[in-house]
Formats: C-alpha cells, structure tokens, sequence
C-alpha cells in the first residue's frame, strides 16, 4: 500500500464524490441483511402453525387457515422483493458515484503523466524506450483505476457486509456464529500467502508488457527498413518469444489466482454444514428456532460473493501496486533542466560560449571540450567538421536539452540557465538534424509554432524554403495529410517543411542542424539564398558537411573531436590551408567526378 499511498491526494480531491458513494454502499447492504430476518419470520410462522392447519383437516376452517398462510408469505415475498430493489437502488447509485470517480482519477493521473513526460529532459528519453513510456501511461493506468474503483468499492462493501452479517448472526446465537466463522481464519491466512505471490507475477508481467509494447512500437516505426532488408520472419519470431513470455507469465498469475476460488467455496460450503449441524443442536436445545438455522444459512451463502471476490479485489490491489510502483518510478524522476526563472523577456540575438565542455551522461562520451565562440546579432556561424565531431552537441546545448558540464552558455550576455526557458524556445527556430513531422496536414506542420498563423504566413515560409512547388503538385496540396513521421514525404520535402516550420515564426536565433543533406545542389542554393535574405537582423547557426552551404557565413569554424581547430571566414580558413582547405578540396574533387 506504501505505492498506493500516490494516489491518496486523488482520494482527497473527490472526497465529496466517494464519501456517498461509501453511504449507498453501508444502505445497500442494510438491506441485504434485512431479507434474511423476514425469511425466518415467514418460515417460523409456517414451522409454528403447520400442525394447527393440520388439526382442522377435512374442515372449512382450514381453507380459511390456508388462505390466511398464503396471503401472509405472499406478503413476506413482496417485502423481499422490494428490499431487493431498494438495495438494487443504492448499488446503482454505489456505482454511478464510486466507479464514475475512478474515471475522473485515470483522467488526472494520465495528465500529470503525460505533463511530467513533457518536463523531462532529452536525456531521460535516451535512458527509456517509447513502448514502456506508453505502457506506463496507458496500461498501468488502467489498472491502478481498478484498485481506485471496482477493488476500493468492493472493499468497503465486503467490509460492511461483514460487520452489519456478523452483528446480526451474533445478535441471535453467539455460539452458532463463532461456529459458523470457524473457517475464516484458515482463509485470511491463505490469502496473505497467495498475496505474495500474486505481487510478485503482476510485476513481472508488467515488464513483459512494457518489452512487448516497446518491440512492436519500434517494429513498426521500422517497418520500411525491415521490408527493404527482408527481415519479416526474424522480427516475426522476435515478436514470438516476447508474447510467449508475456503468456507464460499471465498464465502463471491465473494459476496462482485459481487457488482463491475452490478454497473460498469450500470453506463457504463448510460454514453451511457446521450451521446445520450446530443449528440443529441448539434447536433441540430450545435455543434457537428452526426459523433461524434458515437466517444463518442465508447470511452464510450471503457472504460466499464477498469472499469469493476477495481474492479478485487482493489481486486488483496487488496489481494496482505494482503499475503504480511503475508509474511512480517515472513520476520521481526529476528533469536535470531547471526553469528557475518565470520572467519573460525579448531575446535580442547574441550567444556567445566560454569555455564550453560537456559529456553525454547517458554514453559517457565526451563531445565537446573548451569551446568558446561568440555570435552577434545580424551574423552567420557556420560549423562544420567530421561525423562526431560534435556539431549537433551545440545546437542541443543552444536549445538547452542538455545543461553545460563546465563553462558557460550566454545569451544576451545572460546565463542561458537564468532564462525563461519556454519563452526562449519561442524565439528560437530550430530544425533538427533528424527531421519529425506529425501526423497531420502540410499546413499544420508549417504553422506547428503558432497554429494561429494564416494561410498567406504558410505559403510565404513555403516558398522561402522552396518546398511551394512539391506541395502544390499534390492532390490536396497544403491539406496533404502526411504520414506517422513524414513516411508519405521524400528526405528532401520532410527537410524543406522542417525549415518552413522553422522561419515561419521570425524567431531571433535560428539554427539548422545539417538541414540541407537531403537536397541537391541547385535547390540548396535557392534555399541558401532565401534563408540569407531571412537571416538579416537574426543569429543564425548553420551546421553542414558542405562546404558550398557555409561558404558566405560571417564566421566559420571546424570542429575535431569536440575542439575548435580552425576559425575565420572561408578566405581566410582557405588561406590557412589546413582542415578546412583540405575538407574543400576534397569536396570539390568527388562533384568533379559525379
């Protein structure tokens, strides 16, 4: 329960929503127990007048006698019907107050997952695959509803119906009771052992899941790569031995889960003869009636639901456990990205790095080592250098998904760490060096930043970053639905939207993380040459492997193995001949040869 305890703020909050709930479930079951108590009254009544209509055979009198039993049990009948239905009343309310409630909570506890998700820094979504984030969302949610609903509505009606069946059994024989609840020790001590076990299988079962739910989430992203390659049947074997342990593990929970069942029922069945046996002693006594071995009998087979349930309602509470000790896993983690300061303020453009070091804490790989540059309002930086020699590090630094080992980013001649985060990325237009469109039409993705933005905006940013033309070839054009991640769209036109996306907002600082690998030469210069007009009174970051993409920037510099080893304009890096000069000339040599 030290899990569930999460959950007892969610209690709190609809307080005013169980606390009647919990009413309809004491009133219900008052009129469960009170059915039995006119049972006896109607068969004491005939127990005690059979002989007296016996006496009277063969004369009118009895017919009278007859008429007079017939109407009385009628009337007891009635009474127990509309008990029933009174009872059958306040159920519905039970429900409608109590499970309705464990909706409004799933409700919130998908929200602050989801929200916390969103706060969570880039590094956390390297450390955890997208299936177990699902699964912890979705199918863990799930079942912590069912301990807030079905488990805590059926806890308290057991408990109740407990208190209000025993305090009746008591109020008429105390020895035919402690009797007739001889075999509920034995059965609490079972459920504390299969407790255990069921515990520790809902767990696994949740880890299979979330392995599960991972494998088929990245089958699926991959599937183009798994066609190409001719891998089907592999993936298909994979999926397999993932969902024959998730199988295994579920059967071997409904095993131990069947134990309850049998064991509840025979003890029930065992209540029933200890209360015939004893009853029938204590009748012969003069004790009892025999009015009353037919109450007890009642509330015995009254309470075969809850206990029967109660193994169900233990495996709902122990499952509950387990997805909230999952959820709660992720809830604790805390985002290494702080957003200390709420203040909003205008970014003006200059980003400068002093001394600059960071290491990827999920790899332990170190990408970047003293780095220092400085860029001013209305300039170009363009970064170029081998694969890994961390470019893309300083785009992700820019946009803070990761904080500086040592060092200091500023923007603004302020400390990016002291900046109103949110408010910074809004002024930033980044396109990434992976690019992500969404499931959604080509115009909602230009205007992702602002989806306030019109139409004239959309076509405008399409055209600067010339992808006008691909997308009015299409049927639909801008309404163009794209497909999960862009699939619909060559590598170029998903590179083009992505930079639309980007300047459509005239963000202050833009940067483009290699965004001009998917497109040839002659539409890279058009881009270039509409993004240079954009450029003005803005800092702009360009990342590329080609050099003819960086070439006009005000200042350059080469990265190798997280160092700057070359700095200046493209004349003067060619005059140094050194990296640069060598990277250009072996540039130039392979378009010489296409």
């Amino acid at each position: 329960m030290k899990e569930l305890a999460y959950l007892n703020k969610f209690l709190y909050k609809y307080r005013y929503k169980l606390l009647p709930g919990a009413l309809f479930v004491i009133l219900s079951n008052l009129f469960a127990v009170l059915p039995a108590q006119v049972i006896r009254l109607a068969f004491d009544l005939v127990n005690d007048n059979i002989a007296l209509y016996q006496l009277f055979y063969g004369f009118n009198r009895q017919t009278i006698i007859h008429q007079v039993f017939g109407n009385s049990l009628l009337m007891f009948g009635m009474l127990v019907l509309l008990l029933a239905l009174i009872r059958g009343m306040f159920l519905f309310f039970m429900r409608q107050t109590i499970i309705l409630t464990s909706r409004r909570i799933e409700f919130d506890l998908k929200n602050e997952i989801y929200n916390h998700y969103q706060q969570l820094s880039l590094s956390f979504y390297r450390r955890n695959n997208t299936g177990d984030l699902m699964a912890r969302a979705t199918e863990d949610v799930g079942r912590v509803r069912m301990y807030v609903g079905p488990a805590i509505m059926y806890t308290i009606n057991t408990a109740v119906l407990f208190v209000l069946t025993i305090a009746a059994m008591l109020s008429v024989n105390i020895t035919l009771t402690i009797f007739c609840l001889l075999p509920l020790p034995v059965l609490v001590f079972s459920i504390y052992k299969v407790n255990r076990l069921v515990n520790l299988k809902s767990e696994k079962i949740q880890q299979r899941l979330s392995t599960l739910s991972a494998f088929v989430q990245e089958t699926f992203s991959g599937i183009r790569v798994l066609k190409s390659y001719g891998r089907l049947a592999y993936v298909r074997m994979g999926f397999n031995t993932h969902s024959d342990s998730y199988k295994h593990e579920s059967l071997d929970l409904v095993k131990t889960q069947a134990l309850f069942f049998p064991l509840m029922l025979m003890m029930v069945g065992l209540s029933t003869l200890i209360t015939v046996y004893v009853g029938g002693l204590q009748v012969i006594s003069g004790s009892i009636t025999a009015g009353n071995i037919v109450e007890f009998i009642v509330y015995v087979n009254q309470l075969t639901f809850p206990i029967t349930s109660l193994g169900w309602v233990t495996s709902l509470i122990q499952r509950g456990a387990a997805s909230q000790k999952r959820i709660n896993e992720f809830l604790k983690t805390s985002s290494e990205i702080k957003n200390p300061n709420q203040h909003i303020q205008l970014i003006e453009g200059d980003v400068s790095f002093k001394n600059v070091s960071f290491t990827y804490p999920d790899t332990g790989i170190k990408a970047l080592n003293n780095v220092s540059f400085e860029v001013k309002k209305g300039t170009v930086l363009a970064i170029i250098g081998k694969t890994g020699s961390g470019k893309s590090t300083i785009a992700n630094l820019l946009m803070r998904m990761y904080d500086v080992n040592s060092g200091q980013i500023k923007i603004n001649n302020n400390e990016i760490k002291q900046i109103n985060l949110e408010h910074y990325r809004s002024q930033t237009g980044f396109v990434p060096q992976e690019v992500f469109l969404f499931s959604d039409t080509i115009a909602r993705n230009i205007a992702f930043a602002n989806l306030q933005i019109n139409m004239p905006q959309i076509i405008k940013a399409a055209k600067d970053a010339v992808v006008y033309d691909n997308i009015m070839g299409f049927e639909k054009q801008f309404d163009t639905l794209i497909g999960e991640r862009g699939i619909t769209l060559s590598g170029g036109q998903k590179q083009r939207i992505s930079i639309a996306r980007a300047i459509i907002n005239e963000p202050k600082i833009l940067i483009f993380d290699d965004c001009l690998s998917a497109v040839d030469t002659q539409t890279e210069e058009k881009i270039l040459k509409n993004l240079f007009k954009l450029m003005q009174h803005k800092t702009s970051i360009i990342i590329a492997h080609r050099i003819s993409t960086i070439k006009n920037a005000d200042n350059i510099i080469v990265l190798d193995n997280g160092s700057i080893v070359e700095q200046g304009n493209h004349t003067h890096l060619m005059a140094l001949k050194g990296v640069y000069s060598s990277l250009f000339k072996q540039q130039l040599l392979e378009e010489q040869k296409k």
